[in-house]
């Protein structure tokens, strides 16, 4: 299964495009969500969540600040857990 999903996000409509019962279903059904759920649990994803600023992370999703939700990423990125997690996610979708 391969998503690939365009979407926008609208703080008063939230996420256009985006059939997330659907894309939950799928996952369930080809068993990644297990896979997901598994790494969400990890060592590495509970080092990433305390590096973050959970307020920063929901005003800038909840206001859909694409600039803000970049830099969150990238500052993710740019840590070693945060690029193992990029390639587990990775190899947990294939």
């Amino acid at each position: 299964m391969h998503l690939s999903v365009k979407f926008e996000y609208n703080a008063s409509e939230g996420v256009k495009g985006m059939d997330i019962e659907k894309i939950t279903g799928e996952l369930e059904k080809s068993g990644k969500a297990d896979k997901l759920r598994e790494l969400a649990d990890s060592e590495d994803c509970r080092a990433l969540g305390a590096m973050l600023d959970a307020a920063a992370v929901a005003k800038a999703v909840s206001s859909g600040d694409s600039n803000a939700i970049s830099g969150i990423l990238r500052q993710v990125l740019s840590t070693e857990e945060g690029k193992r997690m990029a390639r587990k996610i990775n190899e947990a979708m294939k």
